[in-house]
């Protein structure tokens, strides 16, 4: 036996027969205050100083922070390297 059911439904209807809350207020309370905070920020954009300060909020000095941690990286890196040939030459003299 084979039954077909087409139930025609609004997104509406639906909510409210599956019991879902109503949430279109909320929504639009949300679109409100991000409409708001864009366009407080377009101001922002505007200005290269203020821009700036948005991408790099340690200034000049968090990227020099990075640069140096980047270098004692590479020492660290390097220094263990040359650690390891020299392990390898005195193993080598040994024999």
């Amino acid at each position: 036996m084979k039954l077909n059911i087409d139930i025609d439904l609004t997104a509406e209807e639906a909510r409210k027969v599956i019991g879902l809350p109503e949430i279109e207020h909320m929504q639009q309370e949300m679109l409100e205050k991000i409409k708001e905070k864009m366009f407080a920020s377009i101001d922002e954009m505007s200005e290269p100083d203020m821009l700036m300060k948005r991408f790099m909020p340690a200034g000049i000095q968090g990227m020099e922070q990075f640069q140096k941690f980047l270098s004692a990286f590479a020492q660290a890196s390097d220094d263990k390297e040359s650690a390891s040939v020299k392990s390898k030459e005195n193993t080598k003299k040994k024999d």
